[in-house]
């Protein structure tokens, strides 16, 4: 037979199961009407395993795929239904209130907890955010989320993932244990440098100054140096503003350009960093949930039960409303074992109701769901 005519036989299948699919969902849709006025819930798992253990018996040597082609049939009926059963979650009332504010401008001001001092790349996060925001510097990024939980700032910026050295996984633990909603967020190219009082050359050098993070895209070139101790500090701008203070011309900071004047340093070496492009996310908190106009990227946490099939479920939601994930992060949960959550990113508008019930549908489904925001990065 002909390739051609293969691809015939295909057509008309394909036309059937079209026909036949369309059918199947107006039964899903029949299903939730039922389900609605009785309040019965969108899942039926043993239903749906006595389903597909028939399919897999009935597939021969290719259950395999009969029972992913189901399980996805599955996935897109519940998808279906759920947007037709009134069934209220925690994450729909609070998006639903957020959205009656949905034309709400980002302000440009306001009173903004910051981490490190002047210098440092959360201040110039914070000036990119917030043109005319009055900054309130704090040592931690924990005092950070206390100045914002306690109102004592209306926001507040953190550095939440570094494209050469991951995510901020303290900060990622912070937005596990806080509520906080993240408003807004923007990416920084970060370029670091070696610095030193003037003159210094870097064979002087015995003691290095930085941030972890920056200590960890600078690790290549930190690991060439004998005889150097590398101590970690709250900030690069700190870690410059320290050797400054300190007049030893055996420190040295790994820091930014704008540090060096600011502080009366000089440039060692800026061929430091493992890799030219580095940049850095940050992102702005606020203690009341509020979503913003322009808002197209949502950020989650959840986890669900460690079962085969559990993650491929979850992304199915996604794919059935061609959602793009930006993010999909894995982080094990301290004091358990072999136990996951998940950090997820993805690009969609909760003005989308289909998306909004997507989420609720996830908030369902996961032992763990926490929205962390939808919001616009600049």
């Amino acid at each position: 037979m002909e390739l051609s005519e293969i691809r015939a036989k295909i057509d008309a299948v394909d036309d059937q199961m079209l026909k036949l699919f369309l059918e199947r969902m107006d039964l899903a849709e029949e299903v939730a009407a039922y389900k609605n006025e009785h309040r019965l819930p969108i899942l039926n798992k043993e239903r749906e395993r006595a389903v597909l253990a028939k399919v897999t018996e009935n597939a021969g040597n290719r259950e395999r795929y009969a029972y992913h082609l189901f399980s996805t049939l599955f996935e897109l009926a519940r998808s279906r239904q759920a947007e037709l059963i009134d069934a209220p979650t925690k994450v729909g009332a609070q998006v639903r209130a957020c959205l009656e504010n949905r034309d709400q401008l980002f302000p440009q001001t306001g009173l903004v907890a910051c981490q490190g001092v002047e210098g440092a790349n959360s201040q110039v996060a914070c000036d990119r955010i917030f043109p005319r925001g009055n900054l309130l510097y704090v040592k931690t990024f924990d005092a950070v989320v206390s100045a914002v939980e306690a109102g004592f700032c209306k926001f507040g910026v953190l550095p939440i993932e570094n494209s050469s050295n991951g995510s901020v996984r303290a900060v990622y633990e912070l937005l596990q244990e806080h509520n906080l909603t993240i408003v807004r967020s923007t990416r920084l190219c970060i370029h670091h440098e070696l610095l030193a009082l003037p003159g210094v050359k870097l064979e002087e050098v015995t003691e290095i100054y930085s941030h972890q993070q920056a200590i960890g895209q600078c690790s290549r070139f930190l690991n060439k140096l004998e005889g150097v101790k590398v101590i970690p500090c709250d900030n690069t701008a700190v870690a410059a503003k320290l050797v400054a203070e300190s007049g030893s011309r055996r420190a040295a900071a790994i820091s930014s350009h704008p540090c060096a004047a600011l502080y009366g340093l000089e440039c060692v070496t800026d061929k430091i960093q493992n890799s030219d492009n580095n940049y850095t996310r940050f992102i702005c908190v606020s203690k009341d949930p509020v979503i913003y106009a322009g808002a197209s990227r949502v950020s989650l946490i959840i986890a669900f039960d460690n079962r085969p099939g559990a993650l491929y479920e979850m992304l199915s939601k996604l794919a059935a409303l061609d959602i793009n994930m930006t993010k999909l992060e894995s982080c094990p949960v301290s004091g358990s074992d072999f136990e996951y959550i998940f950090f997820i990113e993805m690009e969609a508008d909760l003005r989308d109701p289909s998306v909004l019930v997507m989420l609720e549908e996830l908030e369902r489904s996961c032992a763990q769901f926490q929205f962390l925001g939808n919001y616009a990065e600049v």
